[in-house]
Formats: C-alpha cells, structure tokens, sequence
C-alpha cells in the first residue's frame, strides 16, 4: 500500500487517480502511525513553501519523514521541500537533500515556468527506467532546485538549469507532475511502485 501524506498543500486527486489507473492500492493520511503501515510514500505538493511546513510540523510529518527509511518520491513542492531551505518565505525545509531553492527571474521569462518541458543528463537510475532524454513533463514551479551530486536529471528554463530530478538514498524527488504529464508520467509511477515492491 502506497501512503499519500496529506498536508493541505497536497495535489492530492490528481494522483490519486494517477494510482487508480495503475491499479495501486493507497491511502490518504496525515497520521504517521498509518503512515508506518504503508510500504511505500508520495509526498505531494503545491503551494506555498512556508505553510506546507507549518502543515507538516502540526502533525510532526517533518520528522516522521526525516527519519523513514521506506521509498519516497517528493512531486513539485514536495520534493523542494526534501531540500534545506527555501527562499519562498525564507523557509527552513527538511533538510534532507543540501540545498537552498531560488526564484526564476522574471526579466529572463514567464514565472512561473508553467507547460511540457524535457529533461537532460539524466542518470541511470530505477525511477527512470524506459524513461528518455526526449521525453517530456508538465510543470508548474517559480522556485527551483540547485543542481548538486544528488540531481539525476536536470531541465532548464529561463537561462537557468536547475534539478528536475533527485535522488538521495530512499528518497526520490521530480520537480515535474508526473500524474499529469501523460503516459511518460505514469511510467515514472510506475517504476516508483515497482521499487516499492521490491524494496
């Protein structure tokens, strides 16, 4: 069973009707004990970076996810919330994945970064499974993600390249929808599901 944390930043119909077509059984939650019982997690996100903290801290999911060891994959605001810090709100994050989130710039194009874009330098890793440099995402994001040792694909946009893709030991995270980015997306889930099982 997958855990859907719920933290009312969550985009939470969305990919739960993402697992419905994969036929993947879940649960929508902010209890950590229930949390516990699921053997895979999605942190999902939109919003602001400061009051999804908030959110987090009320129910101590901060620290339920700073110290799990089951798979987690992070989606837009959940997985820069797995970085340390973010300028948006200058919010202090989970500090999982080293690093500080910036703002696009304005001047430099549209903010936020909003359509179908591709990922490039993408490493071999099981989340990316089938997955290819020419294939593309949906994003809707104005703060992004340094590219650091942890980063496993990177897109760029308005002059910047910034991490599209990262991973850290059990933690996974896309700065993309995978549940709305069509069949490419729902490999990614896919793969992700697939690493449960067999975790």
């Amino acid at each position: 069973m997958i855990g859907i944390i719920n933290y009312k930043a969550g985009n939470l119909a969305s990919v739960a009707n993402a697992l419905n077509r994969l036929g993947s059984e879940f649960i929508i939650t902010s209890d950590a004990s229930i949390l516990d019982a699921a053997s895979g997690i999605i942190f999902p996100g939109v919003g602001h970076a400061k009051p999804a903290m908030e959110s987090l801290k009320e129910n101590q999911l901060d620290t339920w996810l700073q110290n799990t060891t089951k798979p987690v994959l992070g989606i837009c605001l959940g997985m820069q919330l797995l970085f340390t810090s973010s300028k948006e709100g200058e919010t202090e994050c989970l500090d999982i994945v080293e690093g500080r989130l910036e703002k696009f710039d304005a001047r430099q194009d549209k903010v936020p970064h909003m359509g179908w874009n591709i990922c490039s330098d993408m490493n071999s890793h099981p989340l990316l499974q089938e997955i290819f440099a020419k294939d593309y995402f949906y994003y809707v994001h104005s703060y992004y993600a340094p590219v650091t040792t942890h980063c496993i694909g990177n897109c760029t946009y308005a002059g910047v390249e910034f991490a599209s893709i990262v991973a850290k030991d059990n933690f996974m995270g896309v700065q993309f929808h995978p549940e709305k980015s069509g069949k490419t997306g729902e490999k990614l889930l896919s793969n992700f599901l697939d690493m449960v099982r067999s975790a």
